[in-house]
């Protein structure tokens, strides 16, 4: 076997006969595409060629028998972990029992869009909470460093089974698109019923009873009762009610570091003329931008970036105002958006309460809330904004640029408002950002990025994933605060499936 490389322009794809002429009459098979704009923006594509006597092996994908009749585990959260868990779980013959507070993915769209149009937030049904969890509607980023904890493969190639382009097998930044995600979450909720197994929405778990011994039997809100022999706990990064839960029952909890600071909103034109020098065309990627900067001793980076996006508020209940961006497959808007956060680690916030850091959170984002209205915001998820330059230098802002954030903006003096060991950083890593354009005050910031991964940790086995103060308890995925994002919160899920089926063996 060997490995070849095509450069071409970004304008066109690698024409047969160039592919034909490096292989030297040898099967060849596709592996990556990225773009490499260091000099003059090229297409990279690479690829690798078999000779007579050897053979290309395609990814297999594990065989799900039918689990009707199997033992039944209960699956709490229907975001990436829960649905990657209960198809591991199929895969090893039982039978997964999904119970979502939220609504189904199709469901959740009617609140998403009274919470954008009116502020009302439905603290079950939002951008945070129903099936496919946050990451269906922010963008569908496929990226991970977490390569090791898991076969990422075999996480693209499912969702390249139940209807992702096949392009992300071969993008060296995959994403799917915030207007494709439904569609490929209800097929895999389709799959997961056709084999046996069970999905139950609007069913917020409010207790957990029993045991390994006996079994499980999960309460929820409604009064329904659920039972299965095992949980998997799969939650979600903004599930405080399912951490009181457990403290409520003397379970052990942990404080974790996350992340904090505003949203960056550029016109995509001015993210493309960097990026690409000046040489941007219609019909090239819009494109994006990642840093990570050490400021006062704590990393500063960009998150979640979002080429050709909206802004959209996040909140999962009254009183607050959270910011989080969303982008479809084309990445075709008119601004450009990502976090800029500043590592928040349990040592900043005195205490020893493993919930201080999430009251912490909690305590800013009611912050935003009350500035914007105190400063006549006309909308109840209105955020509070500066300009990039205003903010760095304490002014506040005369006037707002335009924004694709639907519930408005309010000038307000977000260098004030943030925490100081946050807003200060932020005003020192702006400027020295290494794009010209990017500090501008035709950028804008809002406040606050403050969702980006949990500041609490459901401490587990290491080996057996099993919870440290209840066995047959499995945490995973983000609100375990063991994951982050999609693939590391779906690699983290079929682990803790595969722990507990080793259990039950």
């Amino acid at each position: 076997m060997k490995e070849f490389e095509i450069c071409c322009p970004l304008t066109r794809e690698p024409r047969l006969k160039e592919i034909e002429a490096k292989a030297g009459g040898m099967k060849w098979v596709l592996k990556k595409r990225s773009i490499d704009a260091r000099k003059e923006p090229v297409w990279r594509y690479r690829y690798e060629a078999y000779g007579p006597d050897e053979k290309y092996e395609p990814y297999v994908l594990p065989e799900f028998p039918d689990v009707h009749s199997s033992r039944t585990v209960a699956v709490v959260g229907a975001g990436p972990a829960g649905l990657f868990a209960a198809l591991r779980l199929i895969s090893c013959g039982l039978r997964p029992l999904i119970l979502e507070r939220g609504k189904d993915v199709h469901g959740r769209k009617p609140d998403m869009a009274r919470l954008s149009r009116e502020g009302t937030v439905d603290p079950d049904s939002n951008y945070c909470y129903g099936e496919g969890g946050a990451g269906a509607f922010s963008d569908g980023k496929l990226y991970t460093r977490s390569t090791k904890r898991g076969d990422v493969g075999m996480i693209l190639n499912l969702l390249v089974s139940f209807g992702a382009s096949k392009d992300i097998l071969i993008d060296s930044h995959p994403h799917i698109g915030s207007d494709k995600l439904p569609a490929i979450v209800e097929n895999i909720r389709k799959f997961i019923v056709g084999k046996g197994g069970e999905y139950r929405f609007g069913s917020r778990v409010v207790a957990i009873e029993g045991g390994c011994g006996a079994g499980f039997s999960l309460k929820c809100a409604d009064g329904s009762v659920y039972g299965a022999e095992r949980v998997i706990l799969a939650t979600g990064h903004s599930a405080r009610d399912v951490y009181e839960m457990l403290r409520s029952d003397g379970g052990v909890l942990e404080a974790k570091g996350f992340a904090m600071g505003v949203r960056v909103e550029h016109p995509q034109e001015k993210i493309n003329w960097n990026q690409y020098h000046g040489q941007w065309k219609p019909g090239v990627p819009a494109a994006e931008y990642s840093f990570v900067e050490q400021v006062d001793g704590r990393g500063v980076f960009s998150f979640c970036m979002c080429p050709g996006g909206i802004l959209v508020p996040s909140s999962t209940e009254n009183g607050t105002v959270v910011m989080n961006g969303m982008s479809n497959s084309a990445r075709s808007g008119s601004f450009a958006n990502a976090g800029v956060v500043v590592q928040i680690e349990p040592d900043d916030v005195p205490g020893d309460d493993p919930m201080r850091l999430m009251d912490f959170q909690h305590r800013v984002e009611c912050d935003m809330y009350t500035a914007a209205q105190s400063l006549g915001a006309v909308h109840p998820l209105c955020a509070p904004a500066q300009r990039m330059e205003d903010f760095c230098l304490g002014k506040v802002s005369r006037t707002m640029p335009p924004t694709s954030y639907h519930p408005g903006v309010v000038s307000a003096p977000l260098h004030e408002l943030l925490p100081p060991m946050v807003a200060d950083r932020l005003r020192k890593v702006f400027p020295r950002v290494k794009m010209r354009s990017y500090y501008t005050n035709a950028a804008l910031l809002l406040g606050v990025e403050s969702r980006t991964s949990s500041p609490v940790r459901i401490p587990r086995d290491p080996q057996t994933y099993e919870y440290v103060s209840r066995r047959g308890i499995y945490p995973c995925g983000e609100g375990a605060g063991y994951s982050g994002g999609i693939v590391s919160s779906a690699i983290d899920g079929v682990n803790a499936a595969s722990a507990l089926a080793a259990s039950l063996a």
